[in-house]
């Protein structure tokens, strides 16, 4: 049992020191190349912005040192405590240990308990780093809101969820934990379709792109590169940030284009086009379907996990919980699982950055050249204050995209200046 404490916290102190160290990394590259960047970056930003976007990639990275430190105390004050065994000792009353809709409640309760630490480092981000360097738009009423309707989404979804998922085991027996998969994964691809229409108006307005020569553009893109979707739609997202993102929800006829009115706003329409082209390789390239059937093989590889962990006579007694009791096993998992795959998470960015590039490359035969989405991305660069030298262990480690130069050198057709 003690075996077990011990690893758990040397994973925990393991990813710390990783993380610690490349931040520092990054920073003392940042910092290198804060006074003379290399002519590459000099071509992208203007003295100005690069200055500024250097300040605000160090302020954030600092400000990432004090909540890493702060997160791994409280999740190992946590562990070690005996706060969570006394939380399920407590709830257990309210309806018998077994009762499966109270160990439902449970879970969702340690979750909610568990988030309220980090929420004073959530409003520093957003009304001092975020507001210092012009990109908060929110309003502290509408960040408590924000955190009061996730809460009860968490509630409406989560616990008729994992009520099913708990029943799952008095069914299903010893292969519970197949049909738990099937469940968790059927529910997935339900939300790609129900997020859109339900849960992304409860806080953000959705309205169709106005008739005129951009949607237009866009629509005759889609139609020439075979992405035929139902409608273009405009998010609000300039209600909480001027940040600016595109993406594409859903599948099937239930697809939808969606363009953030900052993107709009910053980016020309034939820049505007080659962001939906992008978006569209990733379509085309089937990045999607792969992305969704690697998540089903974790997600079906979690569940053998935590079955295998629920079985044992070690796991559970470790940390205070009773053997046998799925209900901490899956609390347990949550909370730990960040201790292991924080490692193979560079995997899985060098897959996203293949595809990144794939999508970069259909974009630019789509254009008819890479002018536009070059254009396009540094335009994004410079609105984003995106930090463009960051050490190559750190953007290896944590980045899902290229960095911008690297785009651009692939754009061009030119791979060998990839880093």
């Amino acid at each position: 049992m003690v075996f077990v404490l011990w690893t758990a916290l040397l994973l925990l102190v393991l990813r710390l020191g990783a993380e610690l160290v490349l931040g520092a990394l990054n920073r003392a590259e940042v910092r290198r190349h804060a006074g003379a960047p290399p002519p590459a970056v000099a071509a992208i930003m203007d003295t100005a912005t690069y200055a500024k976007a250097v300040d605000y990639t160090l302020e954030k990275s600092r400000f990432g040192v004090l909540t890493e430190i702060f997160d791994t105390l409280v999740l190992a004050m946590v562990l070690l405590g005996g706060v969570l065994p006394a939380l399920f000792t407590e709830v257990a009353l309210w309806a018998g240990p077994d009762s499966v809709w109270n160990h439902a409640v449970y879970i969702l309760l340690a979750a909610m308990l568990l988030s309220v630490p980090s929420l004073p480092f959530d409003w520093w981000e957003q009304f001092r780093i975020e507001q210092r360097f012009g990109f908060n738009k929110s309003t502290p009423g509408l960040w408590v809101m924000d955190k009061v309707k996730g809460v009860l989404l968490m509630l409406a979804i989560g616990f008729p969820l994992l009520w099913a998922l708990l029943s799952l085991v008095r069914w299903a027996g010893g292969a519970w934990w197949i049909w738990g998969f099937a469940l968790m994964f059927g529910f997935q691809l339900l939300m790609l379709i129900l997020y859109p229409k339900l849960i992304l108006p409860l806080f953000n307005k959705l309205t169709p792109l106005p008739e005129g020569d951009l949607r237009t553009r866009l629509m005759a893109l889609g139609d020439r590169t075979g992405f035929q979707a139902k409608t273009i739609e405009v998010i609000d997202g300039s209600k909480r940030s001027g940040h600016s993102n595109a993406y594409f929800t859903g599948f099937g006829r239930f697809r939808r284009i969606v363009l953030f009115d900052t993107l709009i706003a910053q980016l020309t329409a034939e820049e505007l086009e080659a962001v939906l082209a992008h978006e569209i390789g990733h379509y085309r390239r089937g990045h999607i379907p792969k992305m969704i059937a690697l998540s089903a093989v974790m997600m079906l590889g979690g569940f053998a996990v935590v079955a295998w962990l629920a079985r044992s006579s070690w796991f559970n007694p470790a940390f205070g919980f009773p053997p046998a009791q799925l209900a901490p096993s899956f609390l347990l998992f949550g909370l730990l699982s960040g201790v292991v795959t924080f490692w193979f998470s560079p995997l899985g960015n060098l897959l996203s950055r293949r595809y990144e590039y794939e999508a970069d490359a259909f974009a630019r035969d789509a254009m008819g050249g890479p002018a536009a989405m070059v254009g396009a991305l540094r335009k994004l660069a410079q609105k984003n204050l995106t930090n463009l030298t960051p050490h190559r262990w750190f953007s290896g480690f944590y980045y899902s995209h290229p960095t911008l130069t690297e785009r651009e050198a692939a754009l061009a057709g030119n791979p060998s200046a990839v880093r």
